[in-house]
């Protein structure tokens, strides 16, 4: 691509990445954002549903929706849920929001890098935010043991556990979930945020949800924006016991939730083979994408079970100068790492996309490489991938997913279609 003639001080603008709608509006006649930064499921929902909202956009924008019970109830029904056990909101954010005010009262304790929204919230309440940080060389993977002496040592009164996390993808089996819940059963609250657990497929059932309805102090949080590629209805539910499931629901205004959300909700239960589909295209995309990065020399590639991938740039590589470098030059949108606590712009978490977006990503992360190398990029010898924790290929733990560390032969039948 010649250039989209965005304008990439807008990426520049604020916390937070620039919304797609920003850089829509940014681009030029015809330019078309392929998007590595928001972790949507790029397949789900169907062009059959997206009909079907369609035909009903009239009715969905001209009506008042059902109150947030009504929507709640029938979620529980297509989800086999007990609804006293469920609060339902507008998206996991203002969940969050709802949890801060009314359960988080002195200390929160949270391993970082993680989701932004787990400090900065408690952190604009004032309340003491106690940072755990995951190691680099231990590829970001929490140690349950270590982070419950970190709590007890600071005398934390809530603690907080996103599975999968993000940016780093790790995954934390079921038991050692439900074991350190039970480690800390005498706390205020333990929340384990489950936005992006759907994607993970180490586990048939890997969410403890029905686990922590029956503890004490326990919540756990889901993302149906993420999970159902919809990130723009903005909806999401916790699971709690009746009494904390209760408090939320009670905090919660009555028509939190908008007439779109409640169309999906309703449409879950027709669509559920489609849904299940979607998680196992996006499962092959995410092995074939991981091996397809570490083919280019210098980057390290961290195992991930979401649906997106971090990797480390070469030293001599700027994370800002490449996110804008693609949006300019090749219309990729990604999302460098700089402003997450625990990290640095040396770090990418880039989205789970199909194969013919990550050949053009691949081919814009090589048109910025070569400036840095004397010869073309795509001449260097293969690369085994590379880990992000010390230690040998051997060492790789055994509850993360293998790569594939040769070149995929369907890469270079891409490229040949592509030109």
């Amino acid at each position: 691509m010649a250039g989209t003639g965005i304008d990439t001080s807008i990426l520049h603008k604020g916390a937070h990445s620039a919304s797609y709608f920003d850089l829509s509006r940014a681009a030029g006649d015809g330019v078309e954002i392929v998007d590595f930064c928001i972790p949507c499921n790029p397949y789900f929902p169907t062009p059959e549903m997206f009909d079907e909202l369609s035909r009903d956009l009239k009715n969905i924008l001209k009506y008042y929706p059902s109150d947030s019970t009504s929507i709640t109830k029938k979620l529980c029904s297509v989800l086999g849920l007990h609804p006293q056990t469920v609060a339902m909101a507008n998206g996991s954010t203002e969940l969050i929001t709802w949890i801060d005010h009314l359960l988080i009262k002195e200390s929160v304790a949270i391993p970082i890098p993680t989701f932004g929204r787990w400090t900065d919230q408690p952190l604009e309440t004032g309340k003491r935010v106690d940072m755990f940080p995951l190691q680099e060389r231990d590829g970001f993977r929490l140690n349950l043991d270590d982070y419950v002496r970190f709590i007890r040592d600071r005398g934390s009164r809530v603690a907080v556990v996103c599975n999968v996390n993000n940016p780093d993808g790790c995954y934390l089996p079921r038991r050692d979930v439900i074991r350190f819940m039970d480690m800390l059963g005498d706390l205020d609250l333990v929340v384990i945020d489950e936005s992006f657990i759907d994607f993970s497929d180490l586990e048939q059932y890997p969410s403890v949800g029905p686990d922590a309805v029956i503890r004490p102090n326990a919540v756990v949080l889901k993302s149906l924006g993420k999970n159902f590629g919809l990130h723009g209805i903005r909806f999401g539910y916790l699971m709690a016991n009746p009494a904390i499931a209760g408090k939320i629901g009670k905090a919660l205004p009555k028509w939190n939730l908008n007439s779109l959300a409640e169309k999906v909700v309703f449409m879950i239960q027709e669509h559920e083979e489609e849904y299940e589909d979607s998680l196992r295209l996006l499962s092959r995309d995410r092995r074939t994408m991981a091996g397809e990065l570490a083919r280019i020399p210098g980057i390290t590639v961290f195992p991930s079970q979401g649906n997106f991938i971090l990797v480390k740039l070469p030293t001599e590589w700027s994370g800002t100068a490449l996110r804008d470098y693609l949006v300019a030059n090749h219309g990729v949108y990604t999302r460098e790492c700089g402003n997450k606590l625990g990290m640095t712009s040396q770090f990418m978490r880039l989205v789970v996309r199909p194969g013919r977006d990550v050949d053009r990503l691949i081919d814009g992360m090589m048109d910025y490489g070569r400036q840095f190398r004397g010869r073309s990029i795509t001449d260097e010898p293969p690369v085994e991938a590379r880990r992000g924790w010390s230690g040998g290929l051997d060492e790789t733990p055994d509850n993360l997913i293998q790569y594939p560390s040769r070149r995929n032969p369907e890469y270079t039948a891409r490229r040949a279609a592509n030109a």
